[in-house]
């Protein structure tokens, strides 16, 4: 039997990536080897990773005195394609790999993004290193299966696990086999459970989430801000809950703290807005889970507290966030906004509003069916076993 290796990895400073790699070393239970795959190997041993995986880098330094150097930079100046060069840092921990290793690739929305055709590219050397490979708790957007390169690349899987039933459908149709629904192993994820800071009250404050990335996708400059700055004056001037601003990434280039620190400078002065400040990803499901309300971005800080039953709004932008809350609700009307919906200020509020008014309501469906969801996200293991 061969290694089981994590891949895909971009580091623990998104600490969605962190809790994938958390609620897999779990799943798999300690006396199963994982070697993980990182571009980032100092996050991981900032937050602790290496306890629970053996860490390798994924890129390497390479040399440009070789032929593949010079073809790759061919093919960059003759047909501005630059995913030769891209992937050339990956060379070297790949042919590591062995016959029989099974990848798992824990990067669920690695496709959804521009630079897609690097990691068909990573996959095709992978998959002729003669590995076994699992796409894990993924998203897929319709639009990539209009590329033939992204089927065929889809069909080289060992297995594909689709993490709602949106993506599980669009797989279905388009003619994949190797192909099974589960939950996002995150929903399994224990929460820990720090002191909490001065001002943040027990189920009655509101956990606030906003990105960089889903700013980048607003409909016109400010509006999201805006819209966050309307929705908590609402909730100071008309509720005695408090507000916690919770990032879930704080990744250099991608901070969730560079607009949650403006919002908290906004309203410091209120006594009654906290700034959480950075730790592993189970003390931020453990605050995530001790508010009456999350209203978030990022879509593993939303799973951390729909997985312990606090009622959530999504602020989405594309196809997991809507798959996710359909799955669990049966539609994702009232549970995802979209944020190139916001259009004016009091969007955002409006759709809030709508989960505080039916908090009750909520909380139960989530206690109906939490249970059950978080055991379909436990048969992972299972599958990544029979793949072995």
């Amino acid at each position: 039997m061969g290694e089981i290796f994590l891949y895909n990895h971009g580091g623990s400073a998104n600490h969605g990536c962190e809790a994938l790699v958390r609620s897999l070393r779990i799943l798999l239970g300690e006396q199963t080897k994982l070697k993980l795959f990182s571009e980032a190997p100092q996050q991981d041993f900032h937050y602790g990773i290496q306890d629970i995986a053996d860490i390798q880098p994924g890129t390497q330094a390479y040399s440009k005195i070789n032929f593949e150097f010079l073809k790759a930079y061919l093919q960059l100046k003759r047909n501005k394609d630059y995913f030769p060069m891209d992937i050339l840092p990956y060379k070297k921990s790949i042919k590591s790999l062995k016959k029989g290793d099974v990848e798992i690739s824990v990067g669920g929305d690695i496709y959804c993004y521009d630079d897609y055709p690097k990691f068909i590219k990573l996959h095709e050397l992978i998959s002729k290193r003669g590995c076994k490979s699992v796409l894990l708790g993924c998203s897929l957007e319709k639009q990539l299966f209009d590329d033939p390169l992204f089927v065929e690349d889809m069909k080289r899987y060992t297995y594909i696990s689709a993490r709602e039933s949106l993506t599980y459908q669009l797989l279905k149709d388009n003619g994949l086999t190797n192909i099974g629904l589960n939950p996002d192993s995150a929903f399994t994820l224990p929460a820990e459970y720090l002191p909490l800071p001065e001002g943040f009250v027990e189920n009655n404050t509101i956990g606030l989430n906003v990105s960089p990335l889903v700013i980048r996708k607003e409909s016109r400059k400010g509006i999201v801000y805006d819209n966050f700055v309307y929705m908590m004056q609402w909730i100071l001037e008309n509720t005695e809950c408090a507000i916690a601003l919770i990032p879930h990434v704080v990744w250099e280039d991608n901070d969730d703290r560079t607009v949650l620190r403006e919002l908290y400078n906004k309203f410091k002065n209120t006594d009654r807005v906290v700034l959480i400040d950075d730790c592993n990803c189970m003390q931020l499901k453990g605050y995530i889970s001790r508010c009456r309300f999350f209203v978030g971005a990022r879509t593993h800080a939303t799973i951390a507290a729909y997985s312990t039953g606090v009622p959530t709004l999504v602020l989405g932008y594309s196809i997991k966030s809507r798959g996710i809350a359909k799955d669990l609700f049966g539609t994702e009307t009232n549970y995802v906004i979209s944020v190139q919906d916001l259009r004016e200020k009091e969007n955002l509020f409006e759709a809030f509003r709508w989960i505080f008014e039916h908090e009750h309501e909520i909380k139960g469906h989530l206690e109906n069916v939490m249970d059950e969801y978080v055991e379909r996200a436990r048969n992972i293991k299972n599958i990544i076993r029979s793949t072995w």
